[in-house]
């Protein structure tokens, strides 16, 4: 069929017009020399997001990803150009980052440039030390939520949104209730977030779990302290129990 096409329209430009001179053939190859020549990438539609926040970790989040943009620009905000294929990044009217975009079906996943991390001496304000150490004053188990956050990152900027957000459930819950809720979740997931997180404290289960911990506790104690009649020291030290 594409060869009948293609024969068929080759006939139809080559015909002589009807009321005038030429053929369109012959037009186009006069106009040729006037035209431009048409682009390498085909044209794509595009979409535009405005006023989207670069995160602390020089990142915006788009459709659920995350792409980053230099680190200068943490704290503005910037839009966003979407095609099926690239995101481009721009602040006032200026391109200042591009990315492959990822598919519509992935989310949480980061497209990093290393170049636009901050290098030792342009370190955000909260950096991995400072939120480890955070992590380290509320428990344990917290801490170990917080290390497996960043051992899942390629570049550790990418874990200071997941980690941050994490530390901030002690804001709204307490510490104490943000430690029981990582320990309830550790055993369950292999990287504790946000929301699962945020799901065990809105449903009270830490409060519930410690409850029973408590519980089971006091019952071991109690069995411990019950117990026969035992003989004291002296029974064993010899004389008249001989």
């Amino acid at each position: 069929m594409k060869e009948a096409v293609s024969k068929a329209l080759k006939g139809f430009n080559e015909a002589p017009f009807q009321k005038r001179q030429y053929s369109r053939i012959e037009v186009f190859e006069e106009e040729r020399k006037y035209l431009r020549a048409l682009p390498a990438v085909p044209y794509e539609v595009a979409a535009w997001e405005y006023n989207h926040k670069v995160y602390p970790n020089s990142h915006v989040c788009v459709c659920k990803n995350y792409y980053s943009v230099p680190f200068a620009f943490a704290g503005q905000y910037v839009d966003v150009k979407l095609t099926d294929s690239i995101v481009e990044i721009y602040n006032r009217h200026q391109r200042i980052s591009t990315h492959p975009r990822f598919p519509l079906y992935v989310s949480n996943k980061y497209s990093t440039h290393k170049e636009d991390m901050p290098d030792a001496f342009n370190q955000p304000e909260m950096n991995d030390i400072r939120l480890r150490q955070w992590a380290a004053s509320i428990g344990t188990h917290t801490s170990e939520v917080i290390e497996r956050i960043f051992k899942s990152v390629t570049i550790k900027e990418q874990g200071y949104n997941s980690a941050l957000s994490v530390l901030k459930l002690s804001k709204s819950y307490s510490e104490k209730r943000l430690e029981v809720a990582c320990e309830i979740a550790l055993p369950m997931t292999r990287i504790p977030r946000y929301r699962q997180l945020k799901s065990i404290l809105a449903s009270n289960q830490d409060i519930i779990y410690l409850e029973k911990k408590n519980t089971h506790l006091k019952s071991i104690q109690s069995n411990s302290n019950t117990h026969g009649y035992v003989r004291g020291s002296e029974y064993y030290g010899g004389g008249r129990y001989d």
